[in-house]
């Protein structure tokens, strides 16, 4: 299992090197001076252009300027955003966790309906559940998530004026960050209305997280009715069934977590799509994430921060599907038994 771990570290660092050359590759791209891609730094001092000459080690190879670039982004150097003239490094650590949020709270919503709602479908008799069901699931999948969102907005937002519509909470609630979730500061706030601060910040979370869990909402139904549909037919339900087990018990003592293998594995292999959706959802409910902060660079031609955005999106994308993919080793009998078999 350890070498199995060390691999799958020994991937995450080379697709990381990977993508880090392409984004070293694309400063050499945008049409600016190559110390302005770099820093944001747009008129430098002597002393300044000194400095990044040093830092980058422009006046050397590419190997040893690729060398420096990943030193100076890892370090925490990424220069500052050329629109705020802020270190990008302290505006990237405060929308992240905005970002997390999102994801967190629909990702919970699609995991919490979706599991039991495909158990339904898997078990039920009446043809007309399980069509509606599946029907409802594709009719998600097929929804553009734009569209969804922008009418989600009017519905709930405008017309019926029951959720808003737009950012993470009301302007008047003065909540001092914290651990920058807004969910936790809140509560954690020592102001005399941190109650309806709370609640105003899940009334803006809730469309936006909607919004974003359509997507791996259906995926999850359709995968565990799937799963469910193959592991009840399996021997050991049969035997368990034979034993006069209650069947709320087999289900979740035994099919149940067998079912959730392909569903943990399909986790994984969503994440792109997944992201790339939150950026969208973001984008529309003006959510001060992640996704909101890229667009924003790329329309105003931050390279700086574009760089920081692609980056942050692209680690977490790579840490979380090759972690996921060691856990769904380490859960599944049938991957480990193949993994010590190779060896």
């Amino acid at each position: 299992m350890w070498q199995y771990f060390f691999r799958r570290s020994s991937l995450f660092l080379a697709t990381t090197l990977i993508m880090m050359a392409v984004l070293f590759y694309a400063t050499h791209l945008f049409p600016v001076d190559q110390t302005y891609a770099l820093t944001g730094i747009q008129q430098p001092t002597n002393q300044q252009f000194v400095q990044i000459y040093q830092d980058f080690k422009l006046d050397s190879n590419y190997v040893r300027q690729f060398i420096a670039y990943v030193q100076q982004r890892f370090s925490g150097n990424m220069g500052i955003s050329i629109n705020s003239q802020q270190p990008v490094y302290d505006e990237l650590k405060a929308v992240l966790p905005a970002s997390f949020e999102l994801s967190l709270f629909s990702g919970a919503i699609a995991l919490f309906l979706g599991v039991p709602i495909g158990v339904i479908a898997a078990l039920s008799k009446n043809k007309l559940v399980q069509g509606s069901i599946l029907g409802l699931t594709l009719t998600g999948y097929s929804t553009p998530i734009f569209w969804l969102g922008l009418t989600l907005s009017l519905w709930f937002g405008v017309n019926l004026g029951w959720l808003p519509i737009s950012g993470q909470i009301n302007l008047l609630y003065q909540i001092e960050p914290v651990t920058g979730f807004m969910l936790i500061d809140t509560l954690l706030s020592d102001s005399a209305y941190r109650l309806q601060a709370f609640v105003d910040a899940i009334m803006h979370l809730i469309l936006p997280a909607i919004t974003l869990a359509v997507l791996p909402f259906t995926l999850i139904v359709r995968i565990t009715h799937q799963a469910m549909l193959h592991v009840m037919n399996q021997t050991y339900i049969r035997a368990a069934e034979a034993r006069g087990l209650h069947t709320f018990k087999i289900i979740i003592r035994h099919a149940l977590p067998n079912a959730m293998i392909p569903v943990l594995k399909s986790i994984g292999i969503m994440l792109g799509s997944f992201a790339s959706y939150g950026i969208v959802v973001e984008v529309i409910f003006s959510w001060p994430g992640v996704g909101s902060w890229l667009v924003s660079g790329i329309y105003q031609r931050d390279y700086t921060v574009i760089q920081a955005g692609i980056l942050s999106v692209s680690l977490l994308i790579i840490f979380l599907s090759i972690l996921i993919e060691f856990i769904h080793t380490v859960i599944n009998p049938m991957s480990k038994k193949e993994l010590y078999a190779s060896y």
